[in-house]
């Protein structure tokens, strides 16, 4: 048998099944922890979550929700995404995932665009999107709270949606195991709309195979065991948060899981998870709070830097397994003992690895993480094929790259360099687009990723650029943005976000945006009390500081590529303004636009390269 093969032959038939036998399996395990309302953690093991989830499935089948039609979910992350997430999938319908910051009429749009006839959201902020469409009136006929109070008739709470269920499956005992029954490998399971970078999102189909099959071969990797503790902070509406709720399933491991930004450090230090997944913003911002904290100075400053100088120096042997000389080994005990152990300690002392996507992880970050003892591994994936096309192994990580393919799929590279996929993790296609979905897979079963790469000889694949997006200066040299914005922000620790430009001028520039509160820390620090963002980002001291920092991203990047020139916008990137998407992924051309006379001033008087 092929490892596909292998691997499809243990899968469950469907979501449903796969949940149905992991309670069978482990009914008094810890399935998720999860924060009660004074912050105190509560566990429900899997027994308790097949209890719940019938409910959740009973409520659908009494609100006349059918096969395969639509349920959406709009909140952030927290327990009852997952439970409405299973309880869907168990009863055969598919899941419509919206993010909380989507505007009203995106939210609109995307209900409408997948037929979505129940929705699950967090609060009456969410309702009020719903509720204010009128022409959503008739199609979605029941929308459920997690937190706060209904109607009594559209808009009802999660504990009476439940109460409903129990009712509904004590009169009806085998309609949920039914339906469960009905649901198969091409079922579809869900629905999630890509972030449109480019114009209005595409709906992507995936199915109960997509899924099943990615968790099993997971589970074959050996990558996560049951004794895991993962923290769950991710956006479960994007399709990275989505694939650990099933590949959780079919493993066995628990998740804390509380999608609250600010308290994802007191929350880490409290539940000491062994692994945790991220975009990259995350561990930039760990490490840009590192670096421009208050230990970063003085004394403090001296030994911090010491110690890391000793953990880079230590990497080619813990990377290879080799002993370290005498002398470096005393030295980074020394520097595990002063600096490293605290660092780990504020991610809860057990972190094994870290698993980033969803965007270019910097090669400078991953390594300063591993300075300090502690792993990031590096994957890549899309939407389109379920999260996980490609990913780093914890046990023989390779910096630098996205890991190897995941098993049983089919890859290559394209004559153009483009990276192509193929086999189950790939999507059924774009919901109600079957010319765009013409376009993505072509006749011969591949799809076409957008990002070109290259893989090594040991099968690790690097994404060099993406390719669509690749600019040319008027000397003729081709600039990957992705790689500029990722060595700026890696090296100026103040900047959130990046948007290189330079398409056709003689030169690269860039607009930053700052992070509020690390520039904060920053212009107290400075002795600049009670500005606001945008008198901060004009302070001449901040320029200079800029300025030296910019040097040492430069010095990373090849001539053609440095940036001569920048500006600072004076206002953060929001969904409103349209210049970034609900899950935080810059609309260059939108930023662009919006500040093309800002653009413009950096190239008026063109310097020569």
């Amino acid at each position: 048998m092929t490892v596909r093969e292998t691997i499809e032959a243990q899968c469950s038939r469907s979501i449903g099944a796969m949940l149905r036998r992991r309670v069978q399996l482990t009914p008094s395990r810890p399935a998720y922890l999860h924060p009660d309302e004074r912050n105190a953690w509560v566990t429900l093991t899997w027994g308790q979550i097949g209890e719940i989830t019938e409910q959740v499935a009973g409520g659908l089948l009494a609100a006349g929700v059918g096969y395969e039609q639509r349920v959406a979910i709009a909140s952030n992350t927290r327990v009852e995404w997952v439970l409405a997430c299973y309880g869907s999938n168990l009863m055969g319908a598919a899941t419509t995932s919206i993010y909380p910051n989507t505007t009203d009429d995106d939210v609109a749009y995307i209900l409408a665009d997948s037929g979505s006839v129940v929705a699950f959201v967090e609060d009456a902020a969410q309702v009020a999107k719903i509720t204010d469409h009128s022409e959503l009136d008739d199609q979605v006929r029941l929308v459920v709270v997690f937190s706060g109070s209904g109607d009594g008739d559209r808009v009802i709470p999660w504990s009476e949606f439940l109460d409903r269920g129990r009712a509904y499956n004590k009169a009806h005992p085998d309609a949920v195991k039914a339906a469960t029954e009905a649901t198969g490998p091409e079922t579809l399971a869900t629905l999630i709309y890509t972030s449109g970078t480019t114009g209005r999102p595409k709906g992507v189909e995936l199915l109960h195979h997509s899924w099943t099959y990615l968790a099993g071969a997971i589970e074959s990797m050996h990558f996560i065991d049951m004794d895991d503790l993962q923290f769950l902070w991710l956006p479960l509406s994007h399709v990275f948060g989505n694939c650990l709720l099933f590949i959780q399933i079919q493993v066995g491991f628990s998740s804390a899981i509380d999608g609250r930004m600010d308290r994802i450090i007191t929350n880490l230090s409290e539940v000491k998870p062994t692994f945790m997944c991220g975009a990259p913003r995350i561990f930039e911002k760990v490490r840009a709070a590192v670096l421009t904290g208050e230990n970063s100075v003085g004394l403090k400053g001296a030994i911090a830097r010491w110690a890391f100088s000793k953990g880079r120096a230590s990497i080619p042997y813990r990377l290879e397994g080799k002993p370290m000389p005498k002398v470096l080994a005393a030295q980074y005990a020394i520097a595990e003992k002063l600096v490293f152990s605290k660092l780990q300690a504020r991610l809860g002392g057990r972190m094994k690895f870290m698993v980033s996507g969803s965007a270019k992880l910097s090669r400078q970050v991953q390594t300063w993480f591993y300075s300090a003892g502690l792993l990031i591994v590096e994957g890549y994936g899309l939407t389109e094929t379920s999260a996980v096309a490609f990913v780093n192994h914890w046990s023989e990580p390779k910096f630098g790259t996205v890991g190897r393919v995941t098993p049983g799929m089919d890859h290559m590279i394209a004559e153009d360099g483009e990276v192509l996929m193929r086999g189950p993790l790939v999507m059924r296609g774009y919901h109600d687009s079957p010319e765009a979905t013409a376009e993505a897979i072509d006749a011969d079963g591949w799809f076409h990723t957008g990002d070109i790469g290259v893989i090594d000889d040991a099968g690790f694949l690097k994404i060099t650029d993406r390719k669509k997006d690749l600019m040319k200066t008027s000397g003729g040299k081709y600039v990957a943005p992705q790689k500029v914005e990722g060595i700026i922000v890696a090296n100026v620790p103040l900047v959130a976000q990046a948007v290189a430009v330079g398409d056709g001028k003689k030169y690269i520039a860039a607009l930053l945006v700052l992070d509020p509160g690390t520039l904060n820390t920053w212009a107290e620090r400075a002795g600049k009390h009670g500005l606001g963002y945008a008198e901060q980002t004009r302070l001449p001291e901040l320029r200079a500081w800029i300025d030296s920092h910019l040097v040492r991203a430069n010095s990373k990047l090849e001539r053609w590529e440095t940036v001569k020139k920048y500006e600072i916008l004076d206002h953060e990137l929001s969904v409103d303004s349209g210049e970034v998407t609900p899950n935080m992924k810059v609309r260059r051309a939108s930023v662009v636009r919006d500040n093309q006379a800002l653009v413009d001033s950096m190239f008026d008087a063109e310097e020569e390269d």
